[in-house]
């Protein structure tokens, strides 16, 4: 007896419970990288993944049917710059964020952005440092083992820089305190260690800020940082902002320039043909309004902003690989973090980028740079699916993003229409 109980309980133990079928009838499914909309189609969703699309697909007995017949689908939007548990101390020093807050303060305000993004669209997102004691490995593996939902979330452990992190001009009592933030690497050997231990801390990509101060890292110690990450699989993401200290990262052969605000024709023209993606984190007047009002390092937002908005429109032009990015690390009142993003639309339309291109740079491209291509990041069949659905057609306006009001993470249903 005791034997065929013991049977019976390892039958029922062993073998999964499939989860039921899911079939959503969508109005019109955009295919993002080639700027196409297909009427009518049915997505069948199965074990977190998308089973099959398309017109006239049969609808399994006892599927869960969620109609979308009038919204327009898309894949789940991606921000390539984020600091999900950053949030700069309006009115105060730079460094105050990471003096005041500890690394499970941090851990529990990257949760509830994280949740956020979720619930408006934002599917995946590259977390960039700043959190101070690797907090977002945390928040991430709490995603991942199905503690909370959250978006996928690839981060980037402690920022590498020449001496001093973000700082400048500390007086020297007071000690290195930056190293609770980032790793100080001045010289090829001391980069390849930086990246050596984020890596054993768990960081799924690897973050320079390369030109902070007067200083700035050599082509060198770049080379040593990209060969090292590559070797472990890790891409490469820089802060820079241009000139020498540009010309040395573009050369250096990383996957992404963070900022760029200054980079030439000659440096975009040479990230095309290194296949070096620009994600421009190209600040809308909202935020350079705050950052300026609380004196932060940036230039005068009244040069600043037409400085991106140029840059941007030269990137486009010239056919440079963009993601979008919004370095996003600051509550602004009355709207929340999601809000705040979506405000940086206004800065791509500016500079005249066509809105399918947006939408291009905010799903395909980023699963691209996030090397997540091939498990999400489009909806294709054998891929997760990570499925967003609004009201309005995006490619005709993309302010239409603001208003998603389905979002399916991994097959399961986040928020559905009211």
């Amino acid at each position: 007896m005791r034997k065929r109980l013991f049977v019976l309980l390892f039958i029922l133990f062993a073998i999964p419970v499939l989860a039921q079928t899911v079939a959503i009838r969508a109005g019109y499914v955009i295919d993002p990288a080639k700027g196409t909309v297909a009427k009518d189609q049915v997505i069948l969703v199965e074990q977190g993944k998308i089973k099959s699309l398309g017109s006239g697909i049969a609808i399994p007995p006892g599927a869960q049917v969620v109609d979308l017949s009038k919204e327009w689908i898309t894949p789940g939007l991606m921000d390539a710059h984020t600091h999900l548990t950053l949030t700069e101390i309006l009115n105060a020093p730079f460094e105050s964020f990471y003096l005041k807050e500890s690394t499970t303060y941090r851990g529990l305000r990257g949760l509830r952005n994280a949740q956020v993004l979720l619930q408006r669209g934002f599917t995946a997102v590259r977390e960039v440092g700043n959190d101070g004691d690797y907090a977002t490995e945390d928040v991430r593996r709490a995603i991942q083992q199905g503690m909370f939902d959250g978006p996928t979330i690839l981060s980037a452990g402690k920022i590498i820089t020449p001496f001093g992190g973000q700082s400048y001009a500390v007086p020297p009592e007071q000690g290195p305190f930056w190293l609770y933030e980032y790793i100080d690497a001045d010289s090829p050997a001391e980069m390849r260690k930086a990246v050596r231990k984020n890596i054993y801390y768990g960081a799924d990509l690897i973050k320079l800020v390369a030109d902070n101060g007067p200083y700035h890292f050599s082509l060198e110690e770049i080379r040593a940082a990209v060969d090292e990450a590559h070797h472990a699989g890790r891409a490469v993401a820089v802060h820079v902002y241009g000139g020498e200290a540009a010309q040395n990262v573009i050369e250096g052969g990383v996957d992404s320039v963070e900022h760029g605000f200054g980079l030439s024709d000659a440096q975009l023209q040479l990230m095309k043909e290194k296949g070096i993606f620009l994600v421009g984190t190209d600040f809308p007047k909202t935020a350079l309004d705050v950052m300026g009002r609380n004196g932060n390092f940036l230039e005068d937002p009244a040069i600043l902003g037409p400085k991106i908005t140029d840059r941007l429109r030269r990137a486009y032009r010239i056919g440079v690989k963009m993601a979008f990015g919004t370095d996003s690390f600051l509550d602004v009142p009355g709207k929340t973090r999601a809000d705040f993003m979506f405000d940086y639309l206004s800065r791509w339309r500016e500079a005249g980028v066509p809105n399918a291109d947006i939408l291009k740079c905010m799903t395909t491209n980023a699963a691209e740079l996030l090397r997540i291509d091939k498990q999400r990041g489009s909806l294709t069949p054998g891929l997760a699916a990570d499925i967003i659905a609004m009201p309005a057609n995006p490619l005709e306006d993309i302010e239409s993003l603001r208003n998603v009001n389905f979002v399916m993470k991994d097959g399961k249903i986040i928020r559905r229409p009211e």
